[in-house]
């Protein structure tokens, strides 16, 4: 059983309903990002497919993420380790820290290879994400 830090997450009773909502919300992501053609927009929506998938994730093991400084990391960290994959965590930072840079230090180039490598990580998180959700 996963110890989840209060600093982060809330225990919160989320039903099957608002689970699924939080995966379509992340599923609806990774469509834009498959269909559009600025890499830029493929990358973001690439990250917020992969983030949005880690709250369905948590929000399946009943723990709300709190708006706070450094909750982007602590989802990528929880989501690597219920799944028990530690390359999530691997991309997942890479992927947070050049987002980082893209808001902070006055933006980014997102090479066409680095987009379908990103949009592949979050559809294989996606894909495990699911699987898990219609085995319980």
């Amino acid at each position: 059983m996963i110890k989840f830090d209060d600093k982060y997450f809330s225990r919160f009773k989320f039903t099957d309903e608002q689970v699924r909502k939080n995966m379509d919300n992340a599923e609806k992501d990774l469509a834009i990002a498959r269909k559009d053609q600025i890499p830029e927009v493929k990358f973001n929506y690439a990250y917020s497919a992969f983030i949005k998938s880690g709250i369905a994730l948590l929000s399946y093991h009943g723990a709300k993420v709190k708006s706070v400084p450094g909750h982007h990391i602590k989802i990528i960290e929880t989501t690597a380790e219920l799944l028990k994959d530690e390359t999530i965590n691997d991309l997942g930072n890479v992927m947070r820290s050049k987002r980082n840079r893209d808001l902070y230090d006055g933006g980014i180039e997102v090479t066409g290879k680095e987009c379908r490598e990103y949009i592949g990580f979050a559809e294989k998180v996606i894909a495990k994400i699911k699987q898990l959700l219609l085995n319980e």
